[in-house]
């Protein structure tokens, strides 16, 4: 039995979200420049995203770049911004033949206004694909985006167009960026490292987290296997007890 066959799809994960973390590590080990690793990486997204869309996973988000990415070399930030255009275009058939929507959250109108224009360009062609929702986090910040939501409730209370006693989980969800996407149930990071750098902090609350010493570049649809293996096999309590659970 292959491992792909091992994975149960009565219990695939809703929304699957990716810290792919390492291509500069990748490249350092193999005597390459960074911008190498970046372009390698690219080909971990298309197996990741094939193999999503294969298996029946309806929501994937990739943390493709951060707020914080931005104080990186203003050269290596050029080339990742010129890698994203470049990809877009190379992968609009890989979209369409997945019957895959392309969606993207973070502040999207800092990005360079070519990488923007083909971003929405993209978008807007794959709106009526129906398969499974894959979302870019670009210039995305969890914190900033929480500060956001705070603002515009203020805004609305001020105006008196809600009430502070009105807001619950839901009207906060209805507010962020991910407004049209549930909840993660599992996270997934590479390259060995146990943190989550400010990526979607409120929607993983009740996330399973999983972490591999897999540098991105070298990951492939065999560790995605691997990663919702690991998923399927542990007990999600949301606060109950394994004998509620069961009965």
């Amino acid at each position: 039995m292959s491992l792909k066959d091992k994975v149960n799809k009565e219990k695939l994960p809703n929304h699957v979200a990716i810290i792919m973390d390492g291509n500069g590590r990748w490249a350092k080990q193999q005597g390459l420049m960074r911008v190498i690793g970046h372009e390698n990486g690219t080909k971990a997204v298309r197996q990741t995203v094939e193999a999503s869309a294969e298996l029946g996973i309806k929501n994937l988000t990739l943390y493709a770049f951060s707020t914080e990415n931005w104080n990186r070399p203003k050269l290596e930030v050029q080339t990742l911004m010129k890698l994203l255009v470049k990809s877009l275009k190379k992968e609009i058939k890989t979209l369409q033949d997945n019957n895959i929507r392309l969606s993207a959250i973070g502040c999207l109108q800092d990005l360079p206004k070519k990488a923007h224009q083909e971003l929405l360009d993209v978008i807007e062609k794959t709106k009526n694909n129906t398969n499974m929702t894959l979302t870019l986090a670009l210039s995305y910040g969890s914190r900033e985006e929480i500060v956001n939501v705070i603002k515009e409730l203020s805004v609305k209370v001020k105006n008196n167009i809600i009430s502070s006693e009105s807001i619950d989980e839901s009207i906060i969800n209805k507010h962020l960026y991910t407004q049209n996407l549930p909840d993660v149930d599992l996270l997934i990071r590479t390259s060995g490292e146990q943190r989550i750098s400010n990526f979607l902090l409120w929607q993983i609350a009740y996330a399973e987290l999983y972490f591999t010493d897999i540098l991105w570049p070298d990951f492939n649809k065999e560790h995605l296997y691997e990663a919702l293996i690991n998923y399927q096999n542990r007990e999600r309590r949301f606060g109950k007890t394994s004998e509620q659970l069961t009965s």
